[in-house]
């Protein structure tokens, strides 16, 4: 028995042995080894913290804007002093955020990476309103911080849009339309927080601004 067990170490593992140990090894492999893994995080998930992001960068550069103009967002300037407030209305979104190339630096953050429908700008001289994801809080305002200074444009409460803004009042409901985010949105709001919100938070955060009316412009498209 001594000389058949040294035979045996001395010769190693036989064949019909390696492979069984591949197999074992195999096993572990398609089984165990891709639970071990991080998993890829979805698409629309990755599109979402973009869009985040975006607008962490679009809320802070108006927030430096304002600072730099005496403490008033771009629409609240008339427009001899620099501001865009003869644009307060109409499908001229975009113009409130052509005013900040230097403190945007770029007009790609404009576009929300699940907006299909719009497209990045390389300029802000070709820039319009269907480069441009996000809609502004008119009625915005640092005294109060929890007003809407911006947010995804797929905002509705079921009225129509009536010369490219859409009045949000506390007797219709507000909500998200499936086009962006699967009916929950990013806003930004006048204290330079980022909220990604349903639509029950977004009624809840509408309530707290105290305000009986919210006025937003949209970037429409025109025909």
């Amino acid at each position: 028995m001594k000389t058949t067990l040294l035979n045996r170490q001395e010769e190693g593992l036989t064949l019909v042995e390696v492979l069984l140990v591949l197999a074992v090894l195999m096993v572990f492999v398609v089984f165990w080894l891709p639970a071990l893994l991080p998993r890829p995080i979805p698409r629309e998930r990755v599109f979402a913290i973009r869009c985040v992001n975006n607008l962490k960068q679009i809320g802070l550069a108006t927030r430096v804007w304002e600072g730099d103009h005496g403490d008033k967002y771009p629409w609240r300037i008339p427009g001899t002093n620099g501001g865009t407030m003869d644009f307060i209305s109409g499908p001229n979104a975009w113009r409130h955020f052509q005013v900040m190339p230097n403190e945007l630096s770029t007009p790609k953050i404009l576009v929300c990476p699940a907006d299909a429908s719009r497209t990045a700008a390389t300029n802000f001289t070709f820039f319009n309103n269907s480069n441009l994801s996000y809609f502004v809080g008119i009625d915005a305002s640092e005294t109060n911080p929890q007003s809407l200074l911006m947010g995804d444009r797929n905002i509705t409460n079921g009225t129509p849009i009536r010369n490219g803004i859409l009045e949000l009042t506390t007797n219709s409901p507000t909500g998200w339309t499936a086009e962006i985010h699967r009916k929950v949105g990013n806003i930004v709001l006048a204290d330079g927080s980022v909220q990604q919100v349903s639509q029950n938070g977004l009624r809840q955060t509408l309530a707290s601004t105290g305000a009986v009316t919210n006025r937003l412009l949209l970037p429409v498209l025109t025909p």
